[in-house]
């Protein structure tokens, strides 16, 4: 394969120095360009199109959120955030995930150990980038408000994802309504994030988003977003089942890990609907293999719609997925395996 195209766009001289550098010695890369501010960037994607682009966020003229907005509304290409913000800020970093970044990732640091492990970062990320499928960003669909009683009480939706799940999540939940039944999420993010995340989800989506808790129970219209890093997001069971946060080592490469959600739902068979949107890797396809043996309405996001195909087709090639849906549907067909069964049924 020939290496990947990339365009470094950087305020800085000396961060675009290092960051072509650094680029240039990774032999699945080619570094084409450089520019200092959103407008010469917009001139040389247009001459050399690259099939990748390194963002800073903050630089003249333009932030480099806006540019990034602008880039994938009106020439959608991978691109990710490289900047000091993201290091530390929150809200930026989820904000450029909604608009469509693949990732986001701190500058390299000058010293000589933090830029060696640096430098392996973001060599990795850009590879993985440009391998994404960048698409227009979508505003998120209007939730359709539905009947009360319109699904069963019992039902649990079990939602994974990780490389542009951010972006797949504002879509999916904004179109579901305020009543949803219990959703939980686990989303493969850094620690730290999945509380700023759940925050501006909140704002945004009709139904109530919670950064989850150990011992947290399961409501109609409450969307629960498993914490980064530290354990993994199970369902306990009981009566009245709640999360539970378990401390253990990486599973699937992750933690929390998509697998293991799904797998301790098992016991809810019916009453269980399992999604896994857009991702790298397979985390999650066993245990939407195990939901879908037990019962449960299993749902994986279509490779047209995703950012990156890894999990879902991962499930797709087992057999795990009962369904596979394009993002844009994604919400209506799983509120569909939720409803209570007419006497037309």
């Amino acid at each position: 394969m020939s290496p990947a195209r990339v365009l470094v766009v950087d305020d800085s001289a000396a961060m675009r120095a290092m960051l072509t550098r650094i680029l240039a010695q990774d032999p699945g890369l080619e570094v084409v360009g450089s520019a200092a501010d959103p407008a010469e960037a917009r001139t040389l994607i247009k001459e050399l199109n690259p099939d990748v682009l390194t963002l800073d966020v903050e630089m003249p003229g333009m932030d480099g959120l806006t540019f990034l907005e602008r880039i994938m509304r009106l020439r959608p290409m991978p691109v990710v955030m490289c900047s000091t913000l993201t290091a530390r800020g929150t809200e930026v970093t989820i904000e450029a995930l909604r608009l469509g970044a693949v990732d986001c990732i701190a500058k390299p640091s000058t010293t000589a150990g933090d830029l060696a492990a640096a430098a392996s970062v973001l060599c990795r990320t850009v590879r993985e980038a440009a391998r994404s499928n960048a698409r227009p960003t979508a505003d998120p669909p209007t939730a359709r408000p539905l009947a009360s009683g319109a699904w069963r009480k019992d039902m649990v939706i079990l939602v994974g994802a990780s490389t542009g799940g951010v972006e797949a999540l504002f879509t999916f939940l904004g179109a579901l309504p305020p009543d949803t039944p219990p959703v939980i999420v686990v989303q493969h993010m850094p620690a730290g994030f999945t509380a700023g995340f759940a925050e501006r989800l909140d704002k945004t989506v009709p139904a109530r988003v919670l950064h989850a808790a150990d011992g947290m129970s399961l409501a109609p219209g409450q969307v629960l977003i498993a914490p980064g890093g530290a354990t993994h997001a199970e369902l306990g069971t009981g009566a009245q089942p709640k999360l539970r946060l378990r401390s253990g080592p990486l599973h699937s490469g992750h933690r929390p890990s998509v697998d293991r959600l799904f797998s301790s739902a098992v016991p809810l068979g019916t009453s269980a609907v399992g999604v896994l949107l857009t991702g790298m890797g397979r985390d999650g396809a066993d245990g939407l293999l195990a939901l879908r043996q037990a019962g449960a309405a299993t749902f994986a996001q279509s490779a047209d719609s995703c950012v990156v195909y890894g999990m879902p087709r991962a499930a797709v090639e087992i057999g795990a997925a009962g369904s596979v849906m394009p993002l844009s549907r994604m919400a209506d067909a799983v509120l569909r395996a939720c409803r209570v069964p007419s006497s037309k049924d």
